[in-house]
């Protein structure tokens, strides 16, 4: 339970309960978290959101505020989104949602400013490791012109398995 809020803590999607340090030289130098939202967070989410997205899809399809905001405000009211925390800093934040075989990543961004600590590392690493536990997949789609994003999840082994004209859709397979 977090003291601050009352609210369970969670990490990354999982089960367990708890924190991550991060390594710098051998030493937690952070720790990376999660919580759940409240009516509260939704500014934040979406500041998150237009901070760290906006210039993907500018590329793609120009942003639009006004649109931005009615399809956010949609989405809030019907998922259940973390925020991600490092230290006692909100940081970012991500969805995902599960069927009997796939852990779905719909999104995940953390705040430009906090990007390249292995934040967003440690959380994916989470959900694969809960993932592989309950022997699912992990799905996600990714823009083509987020070449960071797909380097990352490339990285924690994910592989294409399909494409349109604008997103890649990756995977991992459990292990």
């Amino acid at each position: 339970m977090d003291p601050r809020n009352g609210l369970q803590r969670e990490f990354c999607g999982c089960r367990e309960e708890g924190r991550i340090g991060l390594k710098d030289g051998g030493f937690a130098v952070e720790e990376v978290g999660l919580r759940k939202t409240d009516a509260n967070d939704s500014e934040f989410v979406f500041t998150v959101k237009k901070a760290a997205y906006r210039e993907y899809v500018e590329q793609v399809w120009g942003w639009d505020d006004d649109y931005q905001r009615e399809r956010h405000n949609r989405e809030f009211a019907s998922h259940d989104f973390h925020i991600i925390q490092f230290g006692e800093t909100d940081v970012g934040f991500f969805i995902t949602s599960s069927t009997s075989d796939t852990l779905k990543v719909n999104q995940i961004y953390i705040l430009p400013e906090y990007q390249g600590k292995g934040i967003g590392s440690a959380c994916m690493t989470r959900i694969i490791d809960n993932a592989n536990f309950e022997q699912r997949y992990v799905v996600l789609q990714v823009l083509k012109v987020n070449t960071r994003g797909i380097a990352l999840y490339q990285r924690l082994g994910f592989t294409i398995v399909g494409e349109d004209s604008i997103y890649f859709q990756m995977e991992k397979s459990p292990e």
